[in-house]
C-alpha cells in the first residue's frame, strides 16, 4: 500500500544539521502521526514520504523552505516575559515558546529586561538546510471525520 492523500501516516524521524548532528529524533518514542495530503506536515517531507510503502527507511536532504521556512531579517517582536514558556529565567539565545493566533510558535530570545523581552520570530532552525532519516512504520485510510477536521485522531495525532 502505498502512501498517498487522506490516509493517517506514522512514521519515525531523526533530524540532522548541515553537519550530520543530530538535532531531534522520535526514535524509540511514539510515532508521529499525521493526515497526508492536508498541510499537517512540512511539505519537503510529506512530498518525501507520498508513494512510499509501509515499511520504507530513506534520508532526504531539504532546503529551508521546504521545512521550517527561510529566515526573515528583522523578524523581532517584543513580548511580555510572561508570555514566554519554557523557563524561569530567560537570557539571549534561549529558545522560548509563544502562545500566538497561528498557534504555538518557538522564538528565540534576543534581549530580556524586567518586563519584556525582544525575540526572533524566525523558527531556530529556520534559513538551514537539514537532513531527516525517515522511517515510516505505519499507514490506513483516514476516516471521515478525521478528513472533514482536516488532521490525524488517536494516537500520535490530534486530540480533541
Amino acid at each position: 500500500m502505498s502512501i498517498k492523500d487522506d490516509m493517517v501516516v506514522q512514521f519515525n524521524y531523526t533530524l540532522r544539521d548541515e553537519k550530520g548532528d543530530v538535532i531531534e529524533s522520535n526514535q524509540g518514542g511514539e510515532p508521529i502521526a499525521y493526515l497526508h495530503g492536508h498541510d499537517n506536515m512540512m511539505p519537503g517531507v510529506e512530498n518525501a514520504i507520498n508513494g512510499k510503502e509501509i515499511g520504507a527507511k530513506f534520508t532526504v536532504t531539504l532546503p529551508a523552505a521546504e521545512t521550517y521556512g527561510e529566515r526573515i531579517e528583522g523578524a523581532e517582536q517584543r513580548v511580555s516575559v510572561k508570555h514566554l514558556m519554557g523557563a524561569k529565567v530567560w537570557k539571549p539565545g534561549m529558545s522560548a515558546v509563544v502562545n500566538t493566533d497561528q498557534g504555538q510558535r518557538q522564538v528565540t530570545i534576543l534581549k530580556v529586561g524586567k518586563f519584556m523581552a525582544t525575540v526572533d520570530v524566525n523558527h531556530p532552525l529556520a534559513g538551514r538546510e537539514l537532513t531527516f532519516d525517515i522511517e515510516v512504520v505505519g499507514a490506513r485510510d483516514a476516516s471521515d471525520e478525521e478528513i472533514a477536521h482536516g488532521h490525524a485522531h488517536g494516537a500520535g495525532g490530534h486530540h480533541h
